[in-house]
């Protein structure tokens, strides 16, 4: 279940990060940066209702309706301001321009919200769902069960966006070939720019999903969160959605079921045969791990290793041959 709700949060930010390479062949590495200032800003109206009567659901809701404008303002900013002029230019300017943005937005974020964690408003209560019965059942909570059920609502949507309506026509068109959208009477630059604010505004939803779940909000919590939602691109394919979707849950539940199991996995007191010293200190205590639950980051970035290794394309990704 932790997998499952992580998951869904790497393929809703994945998302973000696929359309845009999807239509202008762009990393955007400030895209976590978005998330986070969504949380920020959910963060700051929930803490304007502290102590009101208003209901704990549609505070919630009022927050992300909230930060889902003020992302994609940001978002319609970033291509509008930076990204446009550059789009030409040669491939490394862009990405490099993107981290800079990303580091903008953290400092920015930083004097609006200080550099110190927020606890988040814990506005409605979490309530555990037992799923099987036994000595320890495994259970599921409202927020895990809510934030899962959003995120596929919002896949759905905007699979049905691209393939159902005629932005979604316009967008592959110009995915496929920017000067013949531009013969047939599609204004490229506004199909661009759309891209950009509706991947925002999944970001900023993103955002509220997570400070929800984790219940803080820090200003550098978007970078890693970003790092991780493009290790699900690569893995399902950078530029395809089903792949970004498939790849955030593969990631999730990769990184779930390794911090679960690395402790047992690499527990040192299985080889206490091996060593007198080690047979005495496991006695003592029983339970001495080489690696334990914090090393569950470094799953996501093994399997983006092995990905760009073995399949560069990802996994639905579509191999491209070199032509001379």
């Amino acid at each position: 279940m932790n997998g499952l709700t992580l998951g869904s949060v790497y393929a809703v930010v994945a998302l973000g990060y696929t359309m845009v390479y999807g239509i202008i062949q762009l990393i955007n590495f400030a895209h976590g940066e978005v998330v986070m200032i969504g949380a920020m800003v959910a963060y700051t109206v929930l803490t304007l209702f502290a102590g009101t009567a208003v209901p704990p659901v549609l505070q919630v809701i009022v927050a992300t309706l909230a930060a889902i404008p003020v992302c994609m303002l940001i978002g319609y900013a970033l291509e509008r301001v930076a990204y446009r002029p550059l789009r030409r230019a040669p491939r490394l300017a862009p990405l490099i321009t993107a981290i800079g943005l990303s580091i903008i937005l953290q400092h920015l974020a930083m004097l609006i919200w200080s550099r110190n964690p927020l606890p988040y408003p814990q506005v409605v209560p979490t309530v555990s769902y037992a799923i099987t019965s036994g000595a320890s059942p495994a259970t599921i909570t409202n927020v895990q069960i809510v934030i899962i059920l959003m995120s596929a609502a919002m896949m759905a949507g905007l699979l049905l966006l691209v393939y159902r309506t005629k932005l979604g026509v316009a967008m592959r068109a110009v995915s496929q070939n920017q000067a013949v959208a531009g013969l047939m009477g599609i204004n490229i630059n506004t199909v661009i720019s759309l891209t950009f604010v509706i991947g925002a505004g999944l970001g900023a939803m993103a955002g509220v999903m997570v400070g929800s779940y984790y219940g803080v909000a820090h200003y550098q919590m978007g970078f890693l969160l970003g790092l991780k939602a493009f290790s699900a691109a690569v893995l399902g394919g950078i530029g395809n959605l089903a792949g970004a979707m498939l790849g955030g849950l593969l990631l999730g539940v990769i990184e779930a079921m390794g911090a679960g199991y690395v402790g047992d996995l690499t527990n040192l007191c299985q080889l206490s045969s091996w060593s007198d010293a080690l047979a005495q200190r496991c006695h003592a205590e029983p339970y001495l791990p080489l690696f334990g639950s914090n090393y569950q980051d470094v799953f996501a970035f093994m399997v983006l290793i092995a990905v760009l290794i073995f399949r560069p394309s990802g996994l639905l990704g579509e191999r491209v041959s070199d032509r001379a």
